[in-house]
């Protein structure tokens, strides 16, 4: 978080600082909260037309007290905050579910199914052994939280700004994807030495029971070429993962406001948003799982056979092998990814941060659609 208030001279601080100052206007922001700050009188308008009713809504719900400024450096800040709670929590809650399911991966015919990969677990290794690898996924899933969530905040601003209003609503899935996909391409780096720490862990018997045995086991083994030889495969599986997880996220809670909550956001009391935030988030999290099994597969297998490469780890599982343990990471993926949104928007609303509600149609791309239609 320290990366929003970091202060320099140099070219790359100006350039962020730049991309900080883009994201004061648009159309995620609320309404009121760009708007209340100007003191200065402003000149009478009499050819605007009247603001829908709809508008009147959005805007009244902008006018809860918020603690910063949609865009500014405490809000990104307290974003990548957010994530580092969602996703480093989740994780690390569900590591023996994760354990057994790279078991799974890695040796299907030992570890049959879900039951049985807890049953042989504790039965060979005791149940002390479904917590291995629980330091490098509580380390490494939120340096990557603070990236994916952080980062997707600025550049879905960022490309906000380029797009224009108009176009940002026309091609709001579009800019939502390339959005996460741009954040997720950072936050697998910073994921991937801890990644393939954790897999080593939980799927070689014997090379390490602890982060402190692991690192420097491979930082002499492998050099710093193997903390990150998992990489290519884990932007194959996050990068679609976190494409998923965002659009369709972001779009399934703009259904459910519109077809199945009986009134609008801006009604619904704290709590009442936070549920359809848990709903959407499954929804998301069982299209995730689907999307990113493969690549998953694969890096587990890559990161517990040295010297493999993602191409020979693929054909050696085979199309049927890509696909062990899909059933538990549905499970695993659609709980996660629940809990993520739901600790994330909890966040936002324990700091006060502005929480827009879904993008509307902007006005002057309404008028153009009604006469192009008359």
């Amino acid at each position: 978080m320290l990366l929003f208030s970091y202060k320099s001279t140099g070219p790359s601080s100006k350039m962020f600082q730049s991309l900080i100052d883009a994201s004061r206007k648009n159309l995620f922001s609320s309404p009121l909260i760009t708007q209340a700050r100007c003191e200065t009188p402003q000149p009478e308008v009499t050819d605007v037309p009247p603001v829908p009713e709809t508008r009147q809504i959005v805007a009244a719900a902008a006018t809860e007290d918020v603690s910063c400024e949609f865009g500014s450096n405490k809000y990104y800040a307290l974003c990548g905050f957010g994530g580092i709670l969602s996703c480093g929590i989740t994780h690390t809650a569900i590591v023996p579910l994760d354990l057994v399911k790279c078991r799974i991966q890695v040796d299907p015919g030992k570890y049959k199914g879900i039951f049985t990969g807890f049953r042989l677990t504790v039965k060979e290794e005791g149940a002390r052994a479904l917590a291995k690898g629980w330091a490098p996924t509580l380390i490494g899933y939120s340096m990557q939280g603070l990236c994916k969530f952080g980062f997707y905040e600025v550049f879905k601003v960022l490309y906000s700004n380029a797009l224009g209003e108009e176009r940002t609503y026309l091609y709001r899935t579009s800019l939502y994807l390339a959005a996460s996909a741009s954040a997720e391409f950072f936050a697998d780096i910073a994921l991937a030495p801890m990644e393939a720490c954790k897999v080593r862990i939980q799927t070689q018997p014997g090379f390490a029971n602890t982060l402190r045995e692991a690192f420097p086991k491979i930082r002499a083994g492998e050099g710093l070429a193997g903390f990150y030889k998992g990489l290519p495969p884990l932007w194959l599986r996050q990068i679609p993962y976190t494409m998923m997880k965002f659009a369709c996220f972001e779009r399934t809670v703009e259904a459910i406001y519109k077809y199945v909550v009986p009134k609008p956001r801006s009604e619904c009391t704290k709590p009442e948003q936070l549920v359809v935030t848990f709903i959407a988030g499954y929804i998301a999290g069982v299209f995730c799982a689907i999307v990113s099994h493969p690549a998953d597969t694969v890096v587990s297998k890559l990161n517990q056979d040295k010297g493999s490469t993602a191409i020979g780890a693929a054909k050696k599982l085979g199309m049927a092998g890509l696909w062990k343990g899909l059933f538990a990471r549905i499970i695993m993926i659609g709980t996660l990814t629940a809990l993520q949104w739901f600790i994330y928007d909890s966040v936002k609303v324990y700091f006060r941060l502005p929480r827009p509600p879904p993008p509307e149609m902007p006005e002057s791309l309404r008028r153009k659609l009604e006469a192009k239609e008359a």
